[in-house]
């Protein structure tokens, strides 16, 4: 089906799964999404919801209790979704691309049995412990550290800006973690750590810019004992599988950066018919209507960009170049879409119960998470052999 992803030509069974999750995020989505975000509170009705449908599952087999679908499927989901609402769109993304796809990738049989049911039913979430305080986009300063105890893991560190890390139904985080040396370079691997497990802590939330409906936390990890069937993948390949993660991932969160760009379209071609001033809509004026054409075509840039990623990455074709592309495209559309809406909106663009005022304070997160711009602009760089 690779050949069809163009933006007007989907075939049938995406279009209308597009459709349904369209249908979803603005019935059930929106009109709690402003609640949430201004009591900072996780959506556990929406993700049931979203269980409910099957999103966790789209791109996993329905032997793991999964729908059966595509890493596309998901991606569409995800720019339905962050038309309305980011918080609950990345809940969605970093439960299936970090929290359940490192599981399906690189687990053994009885992993992905125990757990992967629990996962792509939205009835558990998992998170993946990477980040740390000196180590963000330089993975490799990984600290935290996992020494084998006869048949037992004993883990010990921390982890900052982790998502899905801290809710009630938080199942488990897969922790990257230094598990010895190897030629004087660090031996890398992942392992699975249970919620719930003593000297585990998902420590205070934090208090964001944005994103205030999504579930963030520092973890710390004392002496922690896992055992060590719990590791995940080859034992010093966890950089290498976290890597590729990051590169599939990439592409759903552009996903999530054209809805955020489409939404502040929408949001301000209804804006600009309906606000009055000096005696006609606002959207009669060249300035307005030429500001908002540059939005859509920003979004629609944006867009091309990730469905092209999609395509290649279910051909099963390299896509790591164009994956970056399509996560700077179309971050920097959202986030500068969202500054252009709120101009459009004027004083009311600064007010928090518009749509385009939480767009402004959660985009800038796009530009940062899962890569930052530079590094997007690194990796293209290597994609082109400099």
């Amino acid at each position: 089906m690779t050949e069809y992803l163009s933006t007007g030509t989907l075939p049938e069974e995406y279009r209308q799964l597009a459709l349904t999750v369209r249908d979803f995020a603005q019935q059930v989505v929106a009109p709690v999404a402003a609640k949430h975000d201004a009591e900072q509170s996780f959506p556990y009705e929406v993700v049931a919801g979203m269980g409910e449908m099957g999103l966790f599952g789209l791109p996993f087999p329905e032997e793991y209790g999964g729908m059966g679908g595509d890493y596309f499927a998901l991606c569409l989901a995800l720019e339905e979704l962050g038309k309305v609402d980011q918080s609950v769109a990345i809940t969605l993304e970093a439960g299936v691309s970090l929290g359940a796809m490192p599981l399906y990738r690189f687990g053994t049989d009885e992993q992905k049995k125990e757990w992967l049911p629990q996962l792509t039913s939205g009835q558990g979430l998992g998170a993946f412990g990477l980040t740390e305080p000196d180590a963000g986009s330089d993975a490799g300063g990984t600290r935290t550290t996992a020494v084998l105890d006869g048949d037992e893991w004993v883990i010990n560190g921390s982890k900052q800006f982790i998502t899905n890390s801290g809710t009630d139904i938080t199942r488990l985080i897969t922790v990257t973690a230094v598990t010895g040396d190897n030629g004087g370079k660090k031996e890398i691997s992942t392992i699975l750590v249970p919620a719930g497990t003593p000297g585990f802590v998902a420590e205070p939330a934090y208090s964001k810019v944005g994103w205030h409906a999504s579930d963030t936390h520092p973890l710390s990890f004392t002496d922690v004992r896992v055992p060590a069937a719990n590791l995940l993948g080859e034992r010093g390949r966890g950089y290498a599988n976290f890597l590729r993660i990051l590169d599939e991932g990439r592409i759903a969160i552009a996903a999530l950066g054209v809805g955020v760009a489409q939404g502040c379209v929408d949001e301000c071609v209804g804006y600009a018919k309906e606000r009055v001033a000096f005696g006609r809509p606002i959207g009669h004026n060249q300035a307005i209507a030429f500001k908002i054409a540059r939005m859509e075509a920003r979004a629609h840039t944006a867009r091309t960009a990730y469905y092209d990623a999609a395509a290649l990455m279910l051909a099963g074709k390299p896509f790591k170049k164009e994956a970056s592309i399509a996560k700077m495209v179309s971050s920097e559309a959202a986030m500068d879409n969202a500054r252009d809406a709120t101009q459009i909106f004027g004083g009311n663009g600064y007010m928090n119960e518009y749509l385009v005022a939480r767009h402004y304070r959660d985009s800038k997160i796009l530009e940062v998470g899962e890569g930052t711009t530079e590094v997007q602009l690194m990796l293209i760089a290597r994609g082109l052999g400099l």
